[in-house]
């Protein structure tokens, strides 16, 4: 089957979105599927990629890690009917997501969507934001999602939330899968000698995009009152994004604090050792449709601190692998890490195993 996928975000840019689409194509390929991806241009995107076809790209759309693509799209229809797909999925309700609709019709393909992202958590990167912005892109999300045949959610809880704003339109619930293997040989030892970390330094972690609709100052508050004070106690975020640099000012992440590491975005077996460094994970964002980087903690055997909330609630369980707290507050997860911190060694290898079972699931 040939499968042509429009998204606005993808590789080398960080986050969910674009680590799905790279999954989900990497294992069609290998299921004997012809997958070509339609994506905007991105700083340090390789120069020759197999399958995957750049459009002209404002980069770095009103200070955000995001690229915005231009309206002309030349060569783009000759590629596409050249491919000849049999089914166009999307993954974005807006720009290339209005591309794939328009193939979709032109070539009378099935139209897939994905629904990625709640898109009302992020109209604060679009001017004049507002609570009237974000009740329209509730209803364009919905309004595209009549466009298409089918919609897949990363979650239960987005499939409730579609059904529950009257969208008709058949929807599967898929979440994105993980490969273990990303994280199977991060080394916990090489990343703590780095940092100056002995093995009995209990290490809090966060890794993601530092954007403002993840709630990294609570987090951060959070993760300040639990280190503060004790010198058995450390954090590393991982990551890079607008709001860095206050998440840096609010750990005292500065040369002359060696318990607060933040090395910036990191990938590979960096990234895999950035992970197995850590003995709790802590997630405070509420805007998910699925925390893929809770899954990636959990395959390194690491307990997740999450506040209940859609992209969470489906693979944290309270007390089995981590914390899921009803109450959105910084002290909430300052109580929820001192609980793990406070645990036997064999309640917390008991953790650990349940959190790598709940990644392999």
């Amino acid at each position: 089957m040939n499968i042509l996928m429009f998204t606005n975000t993808y590789l080398p840019h960080v986050g969910g979105v674009a680590r799905s689409v790279e999954s989900f194509a990497s294992m069609f390929r290998k299921k004997g599927h012809h997958v070509l991806i339609v994506c905007p241009e991105f700083k340090q995107a390789p120069d020759r990629e197999e399958d995957v076809i750049r459009l002209p790209a404002i980069q770095q759309f009103n200070g955000s890690d995001f690229s915005v693509t231009l309206p002309f799209h030349t060569g783009l229809e000759e590629a596409v009917r050249t491919f000849k797909p049999d089914v166009i999925h999307s993954h974005h309700p807006f720009l290339l997501g209005d591309t794939a609709v328009r193939f979709a019709n032109v070539l009378n393909r099935p139209l897939v969507f994905t629904y990625h992202t709640m898109y009302e958590n992020y109209t604060h990167y679009v001017p004049a934001d507002s609570d009237a912005l974000k009740s329209m892109a509730i209803q364009l999300a919905g309004g595209y999602c009549a466009l298409c045949d089918h919609i897949i959610a990363p979650s239960e809880s987005v499939a409730e939330i579609l059904d529950s704003r009257g969208v008709k339109t058949p929807i599967t619930s898929i979440p994105s899968g993980i490969d273990l293997n990303r994280f199977a040989d991060g080394n916990r030892k090489r990343f703590r000698s780095r940092c100056d970390w002995d093995d009995h330094t209990f290490v809090v972690g966060h890794v993601g995009r530092l954007a403002e609709e993840k709630n990294l100052p609570l987090l951060a508050r959070a993760v300040r009152r639990f280190i503060d004070g004790h010198d058995d106690r450390a954090a590393v975020v991982v990551g890079d994004g607008d709001a860095g640099e206050e998440v840096r000012d609010i750990l005292g992440a500065d040369a002359d604090n060696s318990r607060v590491v933040m090395p910036g975005t990191l990938t590979g077996k960096d990234l895999a050792d950035a992970y197995r460094a850590m003995d709790a994970f802590v997630f405070a964002s509420q805007s998910e449709t699925q925390g893929m980087v809770l899954a990636e903690a959990m395959s390194a055997e690491v307990p997740v601190v999450a506040h209940d909330a859609c992209g969470a609630r489906e693979i944290v369980r309270d007390g089995v692998n981590g914390r899921l707290m009803d109450d959105p507050s910084e002290q909430s997860l300052v109580e929820a890490l001192t609980w793990i911190y406070n645990r036997p060694d064999t309640e917390r290898t008991q953790l650990k195993m349940e959190a790598l079972r709940t990644a392999r699931s």
